[in-house]
């Protein structure tokens, strides 16, 4: 059998397969941040067509926090109805389900609101963003309270996992960062200090919340003075002695305007993974512009991960599993009423 389509665990949780459709922001809901027959339609077709772990997209843990005002939120009690309703759609078809909470920190294009950050750095100075307040040491009490409470509304809504997002430039990247990160408390200057909040935030989840919890992080900012893989090295070796359970490897999303920028081709933050992998012992998703079944075999034979996030390619086709089954000979992985088509 290959490798993509052999079970695997993330914590107490097993999976199918090693696919995984990670978090991509649809930014199709009202401005209360509720759910929508979209949602619902967008993720049950993944888990139909047989997607080992969907992971919901950027959830926000408070209304500033969003990205755009169409967000999906997670800040209520009155989020829990909805999710609980799709988790329940998707575990029909076999699918493991996380959702990934977050914080756009001074991404956030909200309008009605001003952003908040480790520091007050504007992300642009060109509309809509804006320039953040500082976080207070009870502002960060506050959003560690906020996380934390977003996590348990998972667990409610049966959700499998929580992903933790600290990747892409938002709220708990900055703190990583030492471009972003100006502080000269507890929560900056040392690289022990920037990680701070995150840990502080996975440790809670983990004591708490009886879920298996992946972070996301971005191994590199693209900066030849900013956040770099041995970084991330560290914070994933202490998020390993926490008990997180898994780490989803992406990059960049940080700066604006980068100096260390990859070539962006196919494959092309995976050597970043497999460096992750080596050093820690929990299990590692690669992503980032794989898009075959050869891509993927390859990832994990060569041991870059242990399970492969097809994006934009599960985007475009909801079946992408069946297809990579076919391309590895796996007929038997198609289901019955799709087997036709192949």
């Amino acid at each position: 059998m290959s490798l993509l389509f052999q079970e695997a665990k993330i914590g107490k949780i097993t999976l199918k397969n090693r696919i995984v459709m990670p978090p991509m922001c649809m930014y199709s809901c009202k401005n209360d941040g509720k759910l929508t027959n979209f949602h619902k339609y967008h993720y049950t077709s993944r888990a139909l067509g047989d997607v080992g772990l969907i992971i919901v997209e950027a959830s926000a843990i408070e209304p500033k926090g969003r990205i755009s005002s169409h967000d999906v939120g997670f800040w209520d009690d009155e989020h829990i109805a909805l999710h609980k309703e799709l988790v329940q759609e998707c575990h029909l078809y076999g699918a493991k389900m996380a959702i990934q909470i977050a914080h756009a920190g001074r991404k956030s294009e909200v309008e009605d609101s001003t952003p908040i950050s480790c520091s007050s750095l504007a992300f642009s100075d060109k509309k809509p963003f804006k320039t953040p307040l500082t976080a207070s040491l009870e502002d960060i009490k506050n959003i560690k309270k906020l996380f934390l409470d977003a996590a348990i509304r998972a667990k409610k809504a049966n959700y499998d996992a929580v992903e933790l997002h600290a990747a892409h430039g938002y709220l708990l990247c900055q703190f990583l960062s030492n471009l972003t990160n100006k502080r000269d408390d507890e929560y900056g200057g040392s690289l022990e200090n920037r990680c701070k909040i995150v840990l502080e935030i996975a440790k809670k989840i983990k004591k708490e919340v009886d879920l298996p919890l992946l972070v996301r992080i971005s191994a590199s900012e693209w900066m030849k003075d900013g956040w770099n893989i041995n970084d991330s090295i560290y914070l994933c070796k202490e998020l390993e002695k926490l008990g997180v359970d898994a780490i989803h490897v992406s990059s960049g999303g940080n700066q604006l305007n980068t100096d260390d920028m990859p070539k962006i081709e196919a494959l092309y933050q995976s050597s970043w993974a497999k460096s992750i992998k080596e050093n820690v012992k929990i299990p590692v998703i690669a992503v980032g512009l794989i898009t075959t079944a050869i891509e993927g075999e390859y990832l994990l034979e060569n041991k870059y991960c242990d399970f492969v996030a097809y994006g934009r390619a599960i985007l475009r086709n909801p079946n992408l599993v069946f297809t990579l089954a076919n391309d590895l000979k796996q007929n038997d992985k198609i289901i019955a009423q799709y087997k036709r088509a192949y």
